[in-house]
């Protein structure tokens, strides 16, 4: 029996061992330039031992050989095509979409993960597209933009009314609270200050569904290997907030047909979509995955474009003073009533905004899985073309070419001037703080919306100043996401010079 158990495990291990290494040599077989690898941990072993952020590594990977196309990188034991042209990447994700119209997905076991927008595949993915786009029109934008502006002054309240003693926030958080906010009343009609009440269960739950970013190596193993999540039943999300949610959605959409209630967002396309001859409806799983990442991107990579912004805005004081100009010129002009059109007509606050997106993109790199046989150009002069095959996977490194030299002059000095009355970086391949092509971000639009209308509202009324806590310079945590080492810290007071017409309104 003993030697039944020896045969045993040796066959095991043969298999584990063909299965976790059968790609491990794709690029030396193929004769492609690529990063030398270390076995198991592939190009991955500063970030997997905290030595590097994610985000460092990343740059390394990608100066690599700063004169190809491409060349190929092992997460783990996975070979990944890394692209570093920019016409490359603008014909893999537009002009060839069909051929790269995909993300690696989730294991079935996280129904937030697996079912949402972001992870859905072919057909699936283009009817669930169809149903949301409407949702983040211009028309429905403007209908959200009052009840953004309601939770921003909430929030500016709040901070401008601080005392002394207490001025010294983590912005992270305070925005996230924010945020919190926006998506309640935007996506389910909840009105909530979290602000005032954190310890609201919106906010609680929230917050804890987006951690399992921060769990940077378990959620890499799942990323690397998803059927181990399937065989194992690893989850990234625990069942307690996924049925929260669940359950919000449950309630809002009872709510909504017994009292004939409809609103302006992506729940209510999903909840009409029932009445609609030839649709297929969407199950309660489904929607609530669709809610979630909604959710999600608000929370997480929303308030954290918010908190560099502010950071920068600190640190930077000509640009605080030109902002609060132009701020307060809009509110002579409207007479304290700001509008739509007159949030979106701020030039400057629109270049602060594009260039904090891209030198800290929300998302600092995307990816994409090859659903057919597809010839990639010669990664160097006189090197031959290759023909990748379906199932290989092509990472582009969207915050490395933000900070390339070869784009943008000074790429690591923050300068809103250079995207004044300059829309070539805008419309670029080289600027992708939300992706490109098809299947960049649905709701790029409300994101952008929501931080202008909270810099707009939180500069009208405060100052932001460094503080003995604020990171200088910036350095990147060890973590999978944007994040600096010691957190966002800065000091918000209240505006000794605001504009009268605010200060009177706010004291009536």
């Amino acid at each position: 029996m003993e030697y039944w158990s020896i045969f045993l495990s040796i066959v095991i291990g043969v298999f584990s061992i063909f299965y976790f290494f059968r790609k491990f040599n794709f690029f030396q077989r193929n004769g492609l330039i690529h990063v030398p690898p270390i076995p198991i941990f592939g190009s991955m072993t500063s970030f997997i031992f905290g030595r590097t952020s994610f985000v460092d590594l990343c740059q390394k990977i990608y100066i690599f050989n700063p004169d190809a196309k491409y060349y190929g990188f092992y997460a783990a034991t996975s070979p990944i095509f890394l692209i570093r042209d920019p016409d490359l990447i603008k014909s893999m994700l537009v002009k060839n979409f069909e051929a790269f119209p995909n993300r690696k997905g989730f294991s079935e076991n996280d129904l937030l993960l697996a079912k949402n927008l972001s992870s859905l595949r072919g057909e699936k993915w283009r009817n669930v597209r169809t149903i949301l786009s409407p949702s983040f029109t211009s028309s429905k934008m403007k209908m959200m933009f009052t009840l953004m502006s309601e939770c921003a002054e909430d929030f500016t309240k709040f901070l401008s009314t601080l005392p002394e003693d207490k001025c010294e926030i983590d912005t992270k958080d305070a925005f996230s609270k924010y945020t919190n906010d926006v998506i309640a009343t935007c996506a389910f009609g909840m009105k909530i200050n979290s602000m005032k009440d954190p310890t609201n269960k919106f906010y609680v739950n929230g917050k804890e569904s987006t951690n399992f970013v921060r769990g940077s190596l378990k959620f890499l193993l799942l990323r690397s290997f998803p059927s181990l999540g399937k065989i194992f039943n690893i989850k990234l999300i625990d069942d307690e907030i996924v049925n929260f949610f669940k359950d919000i959605v449950k309630t809002t959409i009872a709510r909504r047909d017994a009292e004939h209630i409809t609103h302006p967002d992506m729940l209510q396309l999903m909840i009409d979509i029932r009445d609609k001859e030839g649709c297929r409806e969407l199950d309660i799983d489904e929607i609530t995955a669709q809610v979630y990442i909604f959710f999600f991107g608000g929370f997480d990579t929303s308030s954290t474009a918010m908190s560099f912004a502010a950071h920068e805005i600190a640190v930077n004081p000509a640009v605080q003073t030109k902002l609060q100009q132009e701020i307060d010129k809009v509110l002579k002009e409207s007479n304290g009533e700001v509008s739509y059109e007159s949030i979106n007509g701020l030039e400057y606050l629109d270049a602060v905004i594009s260039e904090v997106l891209r030198l800290y993109p929300p998302v600092p790199f995307t990816e994409r899985i090859c659903e057919k046989s597809y010839e990639l150009p010669p990664a160097l002069p006189g090197e031959k073309s290759f023909v990748v095959k379906k199932d290989m996977t092509f990472c582009i490194p969207i915050y490395a070419i933000h900070h390339d030299n070869k784009y943008y002059d000074n790429p690591d000095k923050f300068s809103p001037e250079r995207f004044l009355n300059n829309k070539f970086h805008l419309n670029s391949s080289h600027y992708l703080p939300f992706g490109l092509g098809p299947r960049m971000c649905i709701a790029s639009k409300f994101a952008i919306l929501q931080v202008k209308v909270v810099l707009f509202h939180l500069l009208a009324q405060c100052e932001l100043k460094p503080c003995a806590k604020t990171p200088s310079p910036l350095k990147f945590a060890k973590t999978l996401t944007l994040m600096p080492n010691n957190g966002f810290w800065l000091n918000i007071q209240r505006r000794k010079n605001m504009h009268p017409m605010l200060k009177s309104a706010i004291n009536d």
